[in-house]
């Protein structure tokens, strides 16, 4: 039992790294514009680039992973590793663009195999804990490391946030040889064509609609928090890491919440809590004006980031369990997959929104994406109902 919680800790340890890595842009995005000299808007397109690279990249490399997973694992995360040391010497905006499609190509990946590895090492009574404290690394690194990288960037400057995401992965790499097992196998699935056909599947498409309009929805606005927070509400720059610790908060609950969401009604509660979202947006605007209004009206929409995960993830993997076996793999990377095709598509719209119409806008732009997740749900739970009738 010792041995499993040691490996438990460095599985979710995996998920706080890249997490870390992957959200901290959103912390120091005023720090890089600075940095660069480009605008706000050019640089959050690294959250953007980011996230497609990401999408692009995890299907592809989780399909054709062979042999040994922890070979494969090792390998992955020391790319993972050197491309945030590039980042900390990138002497120009071009240099940082391609330290981070160095880590996107294989933080998806990672996250599968962190997911393989839970199924072979959790006993069976174990195996959903595990799961949901690997998504939730995600969740701590967005409470946690998120400030803690700002706080670091406004301090000491943005490179050595990323000595220390460097150093942790360090330390990440050396657990992994001490503690995960070195022989573990991929299990025979079928071929990249036989995987991808559970596309043709309405529950699974709209499912991925779903999970794409969910996330761009709140990256919209997400992707600007910290000059939302600065120059929309006019915080002090020493009250922007707590805000941010607040917010981050605010997701992990709602990763809790998703999971109460999941045992109760599941998919069927969604579309009242999306037209809850589209009000909280919709309202944005105008209540920007007002510091704690607009706060307040913030932090609800942070509550709402990640109700759909587990319900999602449930029905996903249901879905491919029963109807398509030999796509296992792949369905277990689904949400990771498409959750970054919307912040790829959310950010890259509220750059356009922040260009075009200010950083008090991004609420509306925000709305867009989740009417088309209330009707992406609509039209999912209808599917499912005429399946089971």
């Amino acid at each position: 039992m010792k041995e499993f919680r040691i490996q438990s800790f460095v599985l979710i340890l995996i998920s706080f790294v890249l997490g870390f890595s992957e959200f901290i842009i959103i912390g120091i995005l005023d720090d890089l514009a600075k940095e660069f000299s480009v605008s706000v808007a050019t640089a959050g397109y690294l959250v953007t680039i980011f996230a497609m690279v990401y999408a692009i990249s995890t299907p592809i490399i989780t399909s054709t992973l062979k042999n040994n997973l922890y070979h494969a694992m090792m390998v992955l995360i020391i790319i993972f590793t050197l491309g945030n040391a590039l980042t900390i010497f990138a002497p120009n905006y071009t240099v940082l663009v391609i330290s981070r499609i160095i880590v996107a190509i294989v933080s998806g990946s990672l996250v599968s195999l962190s997911m393989t590895f839970a199924t072979v090492i959790a006993p069976i009574e174990k195996r959903a804990w595990l799961v949901s404290w690997i998504f939730s690394g995600f969740s701590v690194a967005s409470v946690f490391g998120v400030p803690l990288g700002t706080w670091i960037s406004t301090t000491f400057g943005w490179r050595i946030t990323f000595i220390t995401i460097t150093i942790f992965s360090l330390l990440t790499i050396f657990l992994i040889i001490k503690t995960l097992p070195h022989n573990l196998i991929q299990q025979k699935q079928g071929n990249i064509l036989q995987q991808f056909i559970i596309f043709k599947d309405p529950r699974i498409y709209l499912g991925v609609i779903l999970q794409t309009c969910s996330l761009a929805g709140v990256y919209v606005f997400y992707t600007y928090l910290r000059p939302i927070f600065s120059k929309s509400l006019a915080f002090d720059p020493g009250l922007i890491t707590l805000l941010l610790t607040i917010y981050g908060v605010m997701s992990l609950i709602s990763n809790q919440a998703s999971g109460r969401i999941a045992d109760y009604k599941g998919l069927k509660l969604m579309p009242t809590l999306y037209i809850i979202e589209l009000v909280i947006l919709c309202a944005m605007p105008l209540l920007l004006h007002s510091t704690w209004a607009g706060t307040i009206d913030i932090m609800l929409v942070g509550i709402f980031m990640y109700l759909i995960n587990s319900p999602l993830q449930l029905h996903i993997m249901g879905v491919a369990e029963r109807d398509y076996p030999q796509s296992l793999v792949l369905a277990s990377s689904l949400n990771s997959i498409f959750s970054n095709l919307g912040i790829s598509l959310g950010s890259a719209a509220g750059g356009l929104v922040v260009a075009n119409f200010g950083l008090n806008s991004v609420g509306i732009g925000g709305a867009v994406f989740i009417a088309f997740a209330l009707i992406a749900t609509i039209m999912l739970n209808k599917v499912n109902a005429v399946q089971k009738a």
